[in-house]
């Protein structure tokens, strides 16, 4: 009777540890592929629509998110979205960025498993794209989107190009933000550096399963005693734009800039001014949107040595 209640305990003791391993045991996280979007607001829907459509040539699409809104197309998968200004929506012009993945319901359980705020299920768009929304370590909105199995070619003969290579996003602290991008999600290490020696002010770290990559706009000024949400006291929406940005992929900055020069697609405060190598070794030209949303033109490779530290990871293609 003693060794069948023993035995009775044992069978109890080992459900009840094996009902105690953690959810996210069991659970592969799918694949993060890439960039989706980046999604901005506009004050002025007509110079937006000039600069992406005419300027940088994107497919413009209507937007089955939100109809207010209007899609950018750079491919199939990749795009700007374009919203209205809500009334007193202050200088950020930043809404979220967005992910590609190949399971997005997966993925939101992986999120749920990992203790990670998550919504109770997907939403469907109308071209049957899939997606949901959360929040990162500091509170910036973040979308994973699950494109549709079969999508139209875009239609954009004139666009400068065809691949978002990187996101920016100003950020406070680099070791908060990594328990969300790599803890959780896995993203890898791809390069650093900063403005000064010693200074770190930029963290670029890759997709999981990709080559394109999310960059800590890590502001200085901030205090880092500071939890980790909000503005800056002294940030204005200038700089901001120049933080929060997206970068275009091209084989040749040079080669890409004469295509604007030759095309007069240069205006304003987007002409006059030369392309450069940048720290990272890489060749490139930023442009404005009309609100100024920084838009970098970049070389998929460096052309010369990087500042700061070396590359960790293989560099995106078109």
């Amino acid at each position: 009777m003693y060794s069948e209640s023993l035995f009775a305990l044992l069978l109890a003791v080992s459900a009840i540890a094996v009902a105690a391993q953690p959810p996210s045991a069991s659970i592969k996280r799918p694949k993060i592929t890439g960039i989706s979007h980046l999604a901005v607001y506009t004050s002025d829907a007509s110079a937006a629509d000039h600069f992406y459509r005419e300027l940088l040539g994107a497919a413009k699409l209507t937007d089955p998110e939100n109809p207010q809104g209007v899609r950018y197309a750079f491919s199939n998968v990749q795009f700007v979205e374009v919203l209205p200004l809500p009334t007193g929506g202050g200088i950020n012009r930043l809404d979220h960025i967005a992910f590609n993945t190949d399971d997005a319901e997966g993925l939101r359980k992986y999120l749920v498993a990992k203790a990670w705020k998550t919504p109770a299920k997907v939403t469907r768009w109308t071209d049957g794209s899939r997606w949901f929304t959360v929040h990162d370590a500091e509170g910036n909105e973040v979308q994973f989107v699950q494109p549709p199995r079969q999508s139209k070619a875009i239609d954009a003969p004139n666009v400068i190009s065809h691949r978002i290579i990187h996101v920016g996003v100003l950020m406070h602290r680099s070791a908060v933000e990594d328990k969300f991008y790599r803890d959780v999600l896995g993203f890898r290490p791809y390069w650093y550096g900063g403005m000064k020696e010693g200074r770190v002010d930029w963290i670029s770290l890759q997709t999981p399963d990709g080559h394109d990559w999310i960059e800590y706009m890590l502001e200085a000024t901030h205090s880092s005693d500071d939890p980790g949400s909000g503005l800056p006291p002294n940030m204005t929406q200038n700089f901001l734009g120049v933080l929060n940005h997206m970068a275009l992929g091209v084989a040749s900055v040079p080669d890409a800039y004469n295509v604007l020069e030759t095309g007069r697609r240069l205006e304003g405060r987007n002409s006059g001014r030369p392309t450069k190598v940048g720290l990272d070794g890489k060749y490139e030209f930023n442009m404005y949107d009309p609100d100024g949303v920084r838009v970098e033109l970049m070389n998929f490779k460096p052309t010369e040595k990087p500042c700061c530290s070396p590359y960790t990871g293989e560099h995106p293609a078109e």
